[in-house]
C-alpha cells in the first residue's frame, strides 16, 4: 500500500466523521484533566469514588474474551517499524502490541509508514530486505494476533488538521483493516494508554460502537485493554471496566508510566520523594499492591490481568551479564504467574521463551481468569499510596541525566525506543528520569555521597555527563529542551508534547 490509498478519499471521510463526533468530548475530558490537577490533587490526593461504590459492589463481568485471545500468556511491543512488526509476529509471542504511542516517534514518516506496514502485515505480504546484510524477512505461518496502541488522549496529530492524534491512528488502522481482519477470523483489537478517569473509558466505548455502526459488524466486535498506567486509573479499575464491558479485554500493569504518573500526581507531596528509579521494582508495597487489585479487579469481573514489561535486552558477548539479566526476568515473570496474571510482557524476542516458560510451567490453562488465587483482598488507598523505601543517590541521579538526555536525543532524530544500559527505553522510562530530576531539584534532595542537588550542581553533572555525547546530531536542541524538562517551575505534563513541534 501507498501513502495515497492509506490517505484516501473515503478514509479522510471516516477520520472527519470521527472528529466530527468525538473531538469536542476529548477536548472537554482533557480541561476536566486539568482541573483535577489544578483544584483537587494539590491539596488531597487520589481516592476511590464514593459515587461509583455501587458499581464496585455489584456483581457483573464485561463480555468474555473471543477464542483467539483467550491465551495471552506472552506479549511483545514495539513500534510499527516494518522488520519489528515482522519479527514480532514471528517471535513465538501469544499477541504482538503496534505501539504508535510510547515507543513510536511521531514523524509523519513514522505515523503514515507504520499504518502502510500493519496494512500490508493484515494482508499477510508483509516482507522487508535489510539494505546492509540482504537478509530478507517475512511472516511465518504461524503468528501472533495483532494488538494495536494509538496515541493517548493528549496528543494531536498536527499533519492532518490537528485532529486528536488517537482517533487518527485508531481511524486509519480500524477502517482499512476491519474487513480483511474478520475474514481472517480476527478482529480489530486495540490498548489504550494514558487513562486518568472512567468517563475517558466511556468516550473509548463510544467510539468503539460508533464504529460497529458505521460499518455494520456487531456491537462487541472491536476489543480493547486499557493500560493502567497512571495513579488516578489504579482507584478506578472497576469503573473503568464497567465503560468499556461490551468492548473489554482486560487491563495491563503499565508499571513504567505508573511510576511516572505517581512522582507527576503528587509533585506537591514533599514526603512522596521517590528514591533512585532502579530501586523501585514491583515488589515495593505500592507497585505490589496496584499489581495484586489489578488482578483482583478483572479477575472478579471475568477478563485478562496482564502483567508488566520486562525491559531488559540480551547482553552480547557477556554470558554471566546476560544469565543475571534473564534470571530477573525469570523472577518477575514467576512473580507475576503466581499472583494470577494472565500473560505478561516482553520488549526482545529473544525473552518469548523465557517468560513462556515460566508462564507454561505454572499455568497448565489457558488464563487464570477463573482460579481463585489467595491475594490481599483489602488493598486501600493507604497501600496504593505507599512511598518505596530507598535512597537517592549520585550514581542515580547522574544515570537519570544520561538516560534521560539520551532518549530525547534519539526521539529528536526520529525513533522512538533505544537500547540504553541493555534495558530497552521509551518515553515512559525517559518520563521517570526527566521527572525524577525535577523532583529532586524541586525538593532539593541530599545524595548519598552529601551533596544536595542545587541547580549549580544539576549543571555541574549535566556538562560532565554529557561531555560523550557533543557529536551527537541535534546536541544543542537535545541540551536546551532537556534542561527545561528538568529545570521548569511547573513540572511539564508530558516531553512527548513538549518536543513535538521540533519534528517534522
Amino acid at each position: 500500500m501507498i501513502v495515497e490509498n492509506i490517505l484516501s478519499v473515503e478514509a479522510k471521510l471516516f477520520l472527519n466523521l470521527l472528529r466530527n463526533n468525538f473531538e469536542l468530548e476529548i477536548k472537554h475530558l482533557l480541561k476536566k484533566r486539568h482541573e483535577r490537577k489544578s483544584n483537587q490533587w494539590c491539596q488531597s490526593t487520589p481516592d476511590f469514588f464514593e459515587q461509583t461504590q455501587n458499581i464496585r459492589d455489584e456483581k457483573w463481568i464485561v463480555l468474555s474474551p473471543p477464542k483467539e485471545i483467550q491465551d495471552r500468556r506472552v506479549e511483545i511491543t514495539g513500534p510499527p517499524v516494518r522488520k519489528m512488526i515482522i519479527n514480532a509476529l514471528n517471535s513465538g509471542a501469544n499477541v504482538y502490541m503496534a505501539d504508535f504511542e510510547d515507543s513510536n516517534c511521531p514523524t509523519w514518516k513514522n505515523c503514515i509508514q507504520g499504518q502502510i506496514n500493519l496494512h500490508d502485515a493484515v494482508q499477510k505480504n508483509i516482507e522487508y530486505t535489510d539494505p546492509k546484510t540482504k537478509k530478507n524477512y517475512s511472516l511465518k505461518n504461524q503468528t501472533a494476533t495483532l494488538f494495536v496502541r494509538p496515541r493517548g488522549l493528549h496528543l494531536v496529530e498536527k499533519n492532518f488538521d490537528s485532529i486528536p492524534a488517537c482517533l487518527f491512528d485508531y481511524g486509519l488502522y480500524v477502517f482499512h483493516n476491519y474487513k480483511k481482519l474478520l475474514k481472517n477470523g480476527s478482529r480489530p483489537y486495540f490498548y489504550l494508554p494514558k487513562i486518568e478517569h472512567y468517563k475517558e473509558a466511556r468516550l473509548w466505548n463510544n467510539i468503539f460502537s460508533f464504529t460497529e455502526r458505521t460499518f455494520d459488524i456487531p456491537l462487541g466486535t472491536i476489543r480493547a485493554t486499557v493500560l493502567i498506567e497512571t495513579l488516578p486509573a489504579a482507584f478506578q479499575m472497576n469503573e473503568i471496566l464497567y465503560e468499556l464491558r461490551m468492548h473489554s479485554a482486560g487491563l495491563n500493569c503499565g508499571r513504567w508510566d505508573y511510576i511516572f504518573s505517581f512522582i507527576k500526581i503528587l509533585q506537591d507531596h514533599r514526603e512522596a520523594l521517590l528514591p533512585d528509579r532502579d530501586q523501585i521494582g514491583m515488589t515495593q508495597h505500592f507497585m505490589r499492591s496496584y499489581s495484586q487489585l489489578l488482578v483482583q479487579t478483572c479477575h472478579k469481573r471475568g477478563t485478562h490481568a496482564i502483567g508488566g514489561m520486562a525491559a531488559q535486552i540480551p547482553i552480547k558477548n557477556d554470558p554471566e551479564r546476560n544469565a543475571e539479566a534473564m534470571e530477573k526476568v525469570r523472577a518477575d515473570k514467576l512473580r507475576e504467574v503466581q499472583d494470577g496474571h494472565d500473560g505478561t510482557w516482553v520488549a526482545h524476542p529473544v525473552l518469548v521463551d523465557v517468560a513462556k516458560e515460566v508462564f507454561d510451567k505454572h499455568m497448565k490453562s489457558p488464563n487464570q481468569i477463573d482460579k481463585q488465587i489467595y491475594l490481599n483482598d483489602t488493598i486501600t488507598k493507604k497501600d496504593l499510596l505507599c512511598i518505596p523505601k530507598g535512597t537517592c543517590t549520585e550514581k542515580g541521579f547522574r544515570n537519570n541525566i544520561k538516560v534521560g538526555f539520551q532518549y530525547l536525543n534519539t526521539w529528536l532524530n526520529g525513533n522512538g525506543c533505544v537500547p540504553i544500559n541493555n534495558l530497552m527505553e521509551d518515553a515512559a522510562t525517559a518520563e521517570i528520569s526527566r521527572t525524577q530530576i525535577w523532583q529532586w531539584l524541586r525538593y532539593r534532595v541530599w545524595l548519598d555521597n552529601g551533596n544536595q542537588v542545587t541547580r549549580k550542581y544539576f549543571f555541574k553533572v549535566l556538562d560532565e555527563e554529557l561531555e560523550s555525547f557533543k557529536d551527537n546530531k541535534r546536541f544543542e536542541d537535545t541540551k536546551k529542551i532537556f534542561i527545561e524538562l528538568c529545570t521548569s517551575k511547573k513540572l511539564v505534563e508530558f516531553l512527548t508534547s513538549k518536543c513535538y513541534n521540533v519534528i517534522t
